[in-house]
């Protein structure tokens, strides 16, 4: 898709009104004052349509105090809040410019009787919006998984870390014990060659009287 055509897409509505040649329609556009904002009916038959895409319009035209008023609004402009179909006429023609030279009952088109005034709206854009969250929920979760999955390798290596000290603090303690108990028995050792040295002498002295 051409780029001026991609960003042509993002500004049009979702859902436009349904509009025909010919129909009596109620307007209703957000006007701003200074601070304040209000909403301005204007109401009026539908005489042309023009224009396709973003650059869709519609004139509509009234007489007001013998006076005649058009005013052409965008389809796709965020200031005209909605658009209701007040009466349905009659049109074989695709623009309604002879409406201007009449005056009176002659200046309006006639009313289709058996026609329903509905408000329809027709639908532009369908899904293009949902498709790239669902890809984007997709990415997360399997992101996620990638990150979850080496979370119990660190923990068994922080288990043999800890446990290697106290290991090691056994052997040392072990170690030193064995080391204690050789040097008890090499302290008892001259002690037993003290004594009998001492008996033999005791020996030679009574031998000799």
């Amino acid at each position: 898709m051409d780029i001026i055509k991609s960003i042509e897409h993002e500004q049009m509505k979702n859902k436009i009104p349904a509009l025909k040649v010919g129909d009596t329609v109620r307007v209703h556009q957000r006007i701003k004052e200074g601070n304040r904002e209000r909403i301005q009916v204007f109401e009026g038959i539908i005489i042309k349509k023009q224009g396709g895409g973003v650059n869709a319009t519609f004139t509509v035209r009234r007489v007001a105090y013998g006076v005649g008023v058009e005013k052409t609004f965008l389809v796709h402009s965020p200031m005209v809040e909605k658009v209701d179909v007040v009466r349905v006429g009659k049109a074989r023609r695709a623009k309604l410019y002879y409406l201007r030279d009449r005056v009176g009952k002659a200046a309006k088109t006639k009313e289709d009787i058996g026609a329903r005034i509905e408000n329809k709206e027709i639908t532009i854009k369908e899904d293009l919006v949902e498709e790239p969250v669902a890809e984007e929920v997709v990415a997360t979760e399997k992101n996620v998984a990638v990150e979850e999955a080496p979370a119990p390798v660190v923990e068994e290596t922080v288990e043999e870390v800890v446990e290697t000290p106290v290991a090691d603090a056994m052997v040392e303690t072990a170690n030193e014990e064995l080391a204690k108990d050789v040097e008890t028995v090499e302290e008892e050792a001259p002690v037993a060659e003290e004594t009998t040295t001492a008996e033999e002498v005791k020996e030679e002295t009574n031998s000799e009287e």
